[in-house]
């Protein structure tokens, strides 16, 4: 099985300047998702989708591949990552390679590691899965949340059966967004990964970290620093 890793880095973030490239303890943001997925001992390769000269030879200073560009498409804050995946698929195939499985890795999921890559490929194969995502725990139930009226009223906004003790209530999860794992064909029969076939990989709230912000940045920084096993 030929297994394709995409670590897609635009370089036009708004939340946080230059962000898959800002460096982190050290070393620049994607570095932590390029390392995990080298190490992770799952791909044939690992290519980093960029619209970036810059960001291009950071990538391939880490170890990536970037054998293309990103077009200009799908350079925009408004092209999904499943576009900037159906893009680099073609690409490929174009010149003659194919892969039977893609992993798309976010950059912003820095504490996400090799061993998490290669326990979602194990829940894959166990279940003869169509796609893989990860997930974590939720840190309060769902029936916790509700919508607020313009007049703050909290009437309504959560049912009696909901109002009890979190003990009692069973785990609820969330999609973290640090990994997903697809078969090409049926990525390519369907875009949308979340139906039959389609199975969870658990992953730990620390190792679930996104980044988004400088607050979720510094965040990260802390939890790295204080972790040298990371």
């Amino acid at each position: 099985m030929k297994n394709l890793a995409i670590i897609p880095a635009r370089s036009g973030s708004k939340g946080l300047a230059d962000k898959n490239i800002k460096e982190l303890c050290g070393k620049p943001l994607m570095g932590y998702t390029i390392e995990a997925a080298l190490n992770s001992g799952e791909f044939d390769t690992v290519m980093v989708s960029t619209d970036s000269e810059k960001y291009a030879e950071i990538a391939k200073s880490l170890g990536a591949q970037v054998p293309f560009l990103r077009s200009t498409d799908n350079s925009s804050d408004k092209a999904s990552s499943w576009d900037t995946v159906a893009e680099v698929l073609e690409t490929f195939e174009k010149e003659g390679k194919v892969f039977d499985t893609f992993c798309l890795l976010q950059p912003t999921s820095p504490l996400r590691g090799a061993e998490d890559i290669r326990g979602a490929y194990k829940t894959y194969a166990e279940k003869n899965a169509g796609f893989v995502v990860s997930v974590c725990e939720l840190e309060h139930p769902l029936s916790w949340c509700g919508s607020i009226p313009e007049d703050m009223s909290l009437s309504g906004f959560i049912d009696r059966t909901g109002a009890g003790q979190r003990q009692q209530m069973g785990k609820t999860y969330r999609l973290n967004g640090a990994i997903y794992i697809a078969d090409v064909g049926e990525f390519k029969k369907d875009r949308f990964v979340y139906r039959e076939g389609a199975y969870a990989y658990v992953m730990s709230m620390k190792s679930s970290i996104d980044i988004d912000n400088i607050e979720d940045f510094e965040y990260a920084g802390y939890l790295l620093d204080r972790d040298t096993s990371l």
